[in-house]
């Protein structure tokens, strides 16, 4: 079925519960207003703290926006963009593209001007809404976009070369457009990260998206009580795709603009919230808080808190077990995924199964999986290939990008370049990125295994492993480690660190440094090469 169909479900099951709310700890007066109410008022400088919609009033605002775009010509097929900090107007405006039976795109809010531009054009866009917070970018472009695109502003005080959301949309009908849409229609284009150039445009049909919501509601056991905190970014798949499980089960979601460890912890405390999807470098310091004192669990109502999970990169087996010692009651789940399989749980390590934490688990549900050589065929047991998934949520191909879609489709199989390995009871473990495999001497070094070690140490926050030139030996690793907060480290601690190793995979080089994240949270390694390699390393200092 189309994804627009559970929404439409909801509204007519659960019309009057609570769908989502929106917290903005940068606000200090707490103010409960809900989406009729703010849009009574004039918007302020300052968003109210805290505001939510029902499931009736957000269909009808998608219905709103569906019919806007209908009655400025936008038809079946054509494409409509989406460049929105997290907020309240986001997935209104995302389900009023797709019951128009246009095709949605969500833009990274790091994007420069001119990868706005790029992807705009790239996607053959037509409409563009945009908030705030990126009126300078578009500006920059909007003459290169030309008059024959539609600009949208959502916010206050419109800038002149667009049209202001608000009133325009209020005009609309609030009854749903009659446009048949059916599962096998083209839904939705996501973005590549782009770590080697400018991004993919990854193509996504409708029985991708809700496959994805049936499978993240059957992973978590997510219920119609549960109460999902979304803190990533909506434009990614992996915050999106994970929401999908409230909208599966018609259960409340809050979106929590900031992650800092004190706005998790009273968004959990004050919202209830029974499920929370973390990256590893929130997951860091919320246990770095915890740990210094900063924030005190009894603080906070945290008792129906019962799952973590967290995706979008590796995760330290480390991290969960410091986790389990602060919250022994939580579940948690590992889930691995990319944008191009429609996002997290192609794999999945399963909440059952914590005590396999380092793997990222088993199929997912309607997954297939194999991991095989450079000939395509498949490994032993234990052995290094290639990781190849195969399911309902394969991306169609990467829009007008022929040459990359068969570089990484083969008969419904989709190539990740990640490395991997399967044990003995069948469960995946992530080796590094294709790419990331550092050869030093002849030998095969994977950053993540070292990585993953090198964060167990206590004096460790966060830690990155690259490869540099080396004129004997090809590459050697290099690892780039930020310490803890208060703490200093010598690179004498790390290398007697280091003895529990193989001598081989042991770091030639320690750089005290920052570890560079995007807002998914991974390691921005591109970054880390072009800042090190080629360049006289000056030997490690210490960093607090």
């Amino acid at each position: 079925m189309p994804i627009t169909d559970l929404l439409e479900r909801n509204s007519k099951l659960y019309g009057e519960e609570i769908a989502l709310v929106e917290i903005n700890p940068e606000v200090q007066e707490v103010q409960r207003v809900t989406w009729k109410e703010y849009e009574l008022i004039q918007p302020s400088p300052t968003a109210p703290y805290r505001r939510e919609i029902t499931w009736s009033v957000f269909d009808e605002k998608a219905n709103r926006v569906a019919n806007l775009l209908m009655g400025r010509g936008i038809r079946k097929g054509q494409k409509v963009a989406v460049l929105l900090m997290n907020c309240l107007e986001w997935l209104p405006i995302y389900f009023g593209i797709l019951k128009a039976g246009a095709i949605a795109v969500p833009l990274n809010f790091r994007y420069t001007a001119d990868e706005i531009a790029y992807c705009v054009k790239l996607a053959d866009v037509d409409v563009l809404f945009f908030g705030p917070e990126f009126i300078g970018r578009v500006e920059d472009i909007a003459g290169e976009l030309g008059k024959e695109r539609l600009l949208y502003y959502v916010g206050e005080s419109c800038p002149t070369f667009a049209e202001d959301y608000y009133p325009a949309v209020a005009n609309c009908s609030s009854v749903a457009p009659k446009v048949l849409i059916e599962e096998d229609d083209e839904a939705a284009i996501y973005y590549s990260s782009g770590t080697t150039g400018f991004p993919k445009a990854i193509l996504l049909k409708h029985q991708a998206l809700s496959q994805s919501a049936k499978m993240e509601a059957l992973h978590h056991e997510t219920t119609h009580s549960d109460v999902f905190l979304c803190i990533p970014p909506l434009y990614h798949t992996g915050a999106k795709m994970h929401w999908f499980g409230s909208l599966y089960t018609g259960s409340r979601a809050v979106l929590l603009k900031g992650n800092s460890p004190a706005s998790i912890l009273k968004a959990v405390s004050g919202e209830g919230c029974t499920i929370v999807w973390l990256l590893v470098p929130w997951a860091q310091d919320l246990l770095a808080a915890l740990d210094s004192g900063k924030l005190k669990k009894e603080d906070f109502h945290l008792s129906q808190w019962r799952l973590m999970h967290i995706g979008a990169q590796p995760v330290p087996p480390s991290l969960i077990k410091h986790w389990l010692e602060h919250f022994p009651h939580h579940k948690y789940d590992t889930n691995y995924g990319l944008s191009e399989s429609t996002g997290p749980g192609c794999v999945h390590l399963g909440m059952e199964n914590i005590h396999k934490v380092g793997a990222i688990g088993v199929p997912g549900y309607g997954w297939e999986l194999k991991i095989v050589d450079e000939q395509n065929a498949p490994v032993a047991q234990g052995e290094v290939g290639e990781l190849c998934v195969k399911g309902p949520g394969v991306m169609v191909c990467y829009y007008h990008d022929e040459k990359a879609t068969q570089e990484v489709l083969e008969n419904g199989w989709l190539h990740t370049g990640d490395m991997a390995m399967r044990d003995e009871d069948g469960f995946v473990f992530l080796v590094d990125r294709k790419k990331d495999v550092i050869i030093s001497g002849g030998e095969n070094l994977y950053p993540v295994q070292i990585e993953d070690f090198l964060a167990a140490h206590p004096k460790v926050h966060d830690v990155a492993v690259i490869g540099l030139p080396d004129p004997r030996l090809g590459e050697i690793a290099a690892a780039i480690i930020q310490v803890k907060e208060g703490q200093t480290c010598t690179q004498e601690e790390i290398d007697q660190f280091c003895t529990g190793l193989p001598r081989y995979k042991r770091p030639r080089k320690v750089i005290f440094a920052p570890v560079p994240r995007n807002a998914t949270g991974k390691i921005e390694k591109p970054k880390l090469r072009e800042q090190y390699c080629g360049v006289r390393l000056v030997e490690a200092q210490n960093r607090s």
